[in-house]
């Protein structure tokens, strides 16, 4: 028989994942929404800025609606997701076929990939990392992740099979 304790911690690792990115909102709705795991589509999800400790430092970072820091994996390109199998489940890709921004200055695009719509901001793919909570900046610099940023210079070389986001919505004045 199974030891109790271990089916339970198993549990409680898949519903972290789980609350690291399941829910989605549409692009008219309030913000609340996160990455989708992989393999599932959602209507939409919105990008927006918000300020976390980084290394120390206060800085303007992007976030999901839920405030959970977007990271880009940089040997990613604008064509092509590197992250797979536990990496993925790590850091799960920002899904949305209409993301929305809020408050950006950046392109927001979709890849469709492996992981299916994939958000990009100025070409770099967007993740979240498990172990963040809203606010809370835990991934930087660790397996190649770094947090995304309002000022992050484009990839060069779009693939032309990304399309755009949907508009910014809301009414915000950016």
């Amino acid at each position: 028989m199974r030891n109790p304790r271990i089916i339970i911690a198993g549990l409680a690792v898949a519903a972290v994942a789980a609350v690291g990115g399941v829910t989605a909102a549409s692009a008219g709705s309030s913000p609340a929404s996160s990455a989708p795991s992989a393999g599932q589509s959602a209507a939409a999800a919105t990008v927006r800025t918000a300020p976390a400790a980084v290394a120390g430092r206060t800085e303007t970072i992007l976030v999901n609606a839920r405030g959970l820091p977007l990271y880009y994996y940089r040997p990613d390109t604008a064509a092509k997701s590197l992250v797979t199998g536990g990496l993925a489940r790590l850091w799960p890709p920002l899904i949305s076929a209409a993301p929305a921004a809020a408050g950006v200055n950046g392109k927001l695009t979709v890849l469709n990939d492996a992981h299916g719509h994939q958000v990009a901001y100025n070409g770099h793919l967007l993740y979240t990392f498990i172990n963040d909570h809203a606010g809370q900046v835990t991934g930087q610099g660790v397996q190649s992740f770094f947090v995304a940023t309002p000022g992050l210079a484009p990839i060069a070389g779009t693939p032309a099979g990304t399309v755009p986001a949907a508009p910014t919505g809301g009414g915000l004045g950016y």
